[in-house]
C-alpha cells in the first residue's frame, strides 16, 4: 500500500538530524575550552553552533544530491532513506535547498567573520567548499579515500578550535597558531569520534560502494582492517583525557570514562562480523557515543 510522505518529513529525512551530533559536539568542546580559558563570549559560540549544523546539513544535502547524479547509489545500499534516489524530492528541489543553506551559512560567517576577522573568512570558504567536494565535484573526497580525513579535519581541529577562536578573539587582540596548540590538542577526541561515525557508515556499505565503484576508505582496507581502524579511533579517543590530566586539568577530565561500556557495546557489535541493516543501530550508537563523550568531555574540560 503506498504511503504518501509529507514535504516537511521529507525534508527532514534529506537533513538527517542523526548525523546533528557530529556538528553540535565539536562546538561543545570548543566553547568549553574557552569557560575554561575565561574566554566564553555567547553570541559567537552561539552563532559558530548554527554555523556549524548548517554546514553539517550542506554536508547530507550535497551528498544526497550528487550520490544520485553521479550514479553513487547501489541497489544493494542498506542505509538510510536517500531523498533524491528514491525520488521522494526532485534534483531541482535539492538544489534550491542546498542554495539556501549556503545562503543561511553565509549569512551566519558574516557575523562571524565581522568578530573573527580573515581567520574566520578563509576557514568559512574551504568548509563550504570541502562539503561540496565530498561528494561533488571530478574527484569526490567520499570515493577516493579522503573522506575519513576532511571529517577529522573539519569536524574536529577546525570546529573546535574555531569555535573556540570566535570567543577568545573577543578577549584577546592577537591569537597565535602556537596559543591555540592546547585548543587542537582537545579537539583530537572529537574529530576521531566523528570519523568513527564514517568509518562505520563506510563499513556497512563496503559492498554496496564496490559495485558502483565507490572508493572509501574502507572500501580500500577490507572489513578486518576497517574493524581495527574503528577500534583504534576508540582508544586513541579515551587516552586524550589522560595526557590532558598530565597537562594540569582536574581529574574530572577523565569524565568520558564513563561512556567506556558504550564504547565497548559498539566494538563488540563492530567484530560481530554483523553486515548491512544491522549495522543501522551502530551506526546511530556510534554517532550518539560522540555526543554522550563530548558532554562528559566538556564537562570535565569546564570544571
Amino acid at each position: 500500500m503506498f504511503v504518501s510522505i509529507s514535504k516537511y518529513r521529507v525534508w527532514i529525512m534529506a537533513i538527517r538530524p542523526k548525523t546533528l551530533p557530529a556538528a553540535i559536539s565539536p562546538v561543545l568542546v570548543g566553547t568549553a575550552t574557552a569557560i575554561h580559558d575565561d574566554l566564553f563570549t555567547f553570541w559567537p559560540a552561539f552563532a559558530a553552533m548554527i554555523g556549524s549544523l548548517l554546514l553539517q546539513i550542506l554536508s547530507n544535502l550535497a551528498n544526497d544530491y550528487y550520490d544520485f547524479v553521479k550514479g553513487n547509489e547501489s541497489d544493494k545500499r542498506t542505509g538510510p532513506t536517500r531523498v533524491a534516489a528514491s525520488g521522494l524530492l526532485s534534483l531541482e528541489e535539492l538544489k534550491i535547498g542546498i542554495v539556501i543553506n549556503i545562503v543561511s551559512a553565509i549569512i551566519i560567517g558574516l557575523y562571524l567573520i565581522y568578530v573573527g576577522g580573515i581567520v574566520i573568512l578563509i576557514i568559512g570558504i574551504l568548509s563550504i567548499i570541502f562539503a561540496l567536494l565530498y561528494s561533488g565535484g571530478p574527484y569526490p573526497l567520499s570515493t577516493i579515500g579522503l573522506g575519513d580525513i576532511f571529517v577529522f579535519i573539519f569536524f574536529g581541529l577546525v570546529a573546535v578550535t574555531g569555535s573556540y577562536y570566535v570567543q577568545a578573539i573577543s578577549h584577546i587582540s592577537q591569537i597565535t597558531f602556537i596559543s591555540l596548540n592546547h585548543v587542537m590538542i582537545i579537539s583530537v577526541p572529537t574529530g576521531l569520534l566523528i570519523t568513527a561515525i564514517l568509518v562505520i557508515n563506510n563499513y556497512r556499505d563496503i559492498e554496496a560502494d564496490k559495485q558502483v565503484g565507490k572508493f572509501t576508505l574502507a572500501v580500500f582496507m577490507g572489513k578486518k582492517l576497517s574493524q581495527i581502524y574503528f577500534i583504534t579511533l576508540l582508544i586513541i579517543s579515551y587516552a586524550i583525557p589522560f595526557y590532558l590530566l598530565f597537562m594540569n586539568y582536574s581529574v574530572f577530565i577523565l569524565l568520558p570514562l564513563l561512556s567506556l561500556g558504550k564504547a565497548g557495546k559498539l566494538i563488540r557489535n563492530v567484530l560481530s562480523g554483523n553486515e548491512g541493516v544491522l549495522m543501522n543501530k551502530t551506526l546511530g550508537k556510534t554517532a550518539q557515543l560522540g555526543l554522550i563523550y563530548s558532554i562528559l568531555y566538556a564537562i570535565g574540560i569546564v570544571v
